[in-house]
């Protein structure tokens, strides 16, 4: 039989799996409240000898002596068995990455809470911190919800805003908001503990899908406008990074930082129209985009003054580089 509470806090199961979700699993275990079990997913290959790693989540979990489950589903019964002999108040879910059936949903006593990056019903989906940037939005934040079978869809908790400045990667975002989201889901729990959480239904009519990112979709169009392409080389730094290539080359060339320069250009989209200590600046669809820092293949980041006192002649002005049409 599981121990009962202690402190007078609730008895939780934390799921979740990268970084994100530890820096929520850290504010728990500086919490009133009991962690009676953390769920992450299996141990995945990594790195060039494709060796198992745990996850953020495990590595933590273990460091602290908790207990760790790592199904590969939640479906079987035996699953909700398992978690039902936890005896949990609430099931917390940060970035967990397995979908939790309605029979797992209705284990805990109090069912489930999610902390989802975005101040729903704004984003719904897989990638909420890109999708932000790379639509120019101004304000992110964390949504504390309880769970239902619908995607990001149930009701809403405690919400916390911080602003997206203009010079934003989804990495700053992303620290911002695990910051932001530890104080939220205590307050959250808090309520819930208590008996005055006021849920607060979404309105459908505000929801956007945030699909999960994809490599593809990091190819630079040079046909979009400089200010579109800008917020797509912040919205995918650090993962997957924009890139384009040069013609007649299949070798992608990773953009990390970019600026929409206001001139407009003449020449055709995707030709270089100046390079200089400040960057490589390229036309597009509207306006021209200044790239700061780059990376060849096989190489380090680094500036385009520094790369250009070792290759001089690396790009010419007047070149085209390839399109993503």
């Amino acid at each position: 039989m599981p121990e009962t509470s202690h402190r007078g806090g609730l008895r939780l199961v934390f799921a979740g799996t990268p970084d994100f979700a530890a820096h929520h699993l850290r504010a728990l275990l500086a919490s009133e409240h009991q962690l009676v079990g953390v769920y992450t997913q299996p141990d995945r290959p990594a790195g060039r000898g494709k060796k198992l790693h745990a996850s953020p989540v495990k590595e933590l979990a273990l460091a602290e002596g908790l207990p760790v489950y790592q199904p590969a589903s939640l479906k079987a019964p035996e699953a909700r068995a398992e978690l039902a002999a936890l005896e949990a108040d609430i099931l917390v879910v940060v970035a967990y990455g397995l979908l939790l059936p309605k029979a797992i949903l209705e284990t805990p006593r109090l069912g489930c809470i999610n902390v989802h990056a975005s101040l729903l019903p704004r984003w719904r989906g897989a990638a909420p911190i890109q999708r932000a940037i790379e639509a120019g939005d101004r304000e992110s934040g964390v949504t504390i919800m309880q769970m239902d079978e619908g995607l990001d869809t149930g009701a809403m908790l405690v919400k916390a805003t911080c602003p997206i400045e203009p010079t934003d990667t989804a990495g700053d975002l992303h620290d911002r908001l695990a910051t932001l989201g530890g104080p939220a889901l205590r307050e959250a729990l808090t309520q819930l503990a208590e008996g005055r959480a006021q849920p607060e239904t979404q309105d459908e009519r505000d929801s956007c899908y945030a699909p999960k990112i994809t490599k593809a979709e990091a190819a630079l169009d040079w046909h979009q406008s400089n200010e579109a392409l800008e917020r797509k080389v912040r919205a995918f730094n650090p993962f997957p990074i924009a890139h384009f290539k040069r013609a007649g080359s299949g070798d992608p060339i990773r953009v990390w930082s970019a600026t929409a320069v206001a001139e407009d250009a003449s020449e055709p989209p995707g030709t270089v129209c100046n390079l200089d200590k400040h960057g490589l600046t390229v036309a597009c669809g509207r306006g021209q985009l200044q790239i700061h820092t780059l990376q060849l293949p096989g190489k380090r980041a680094m500036t385009v003054e520094e790369l250009l006192r070792g290759r001089p002649d690396l790009f010419q002005v007047g070149e085209s580089l390839e399109t993503d049409t």
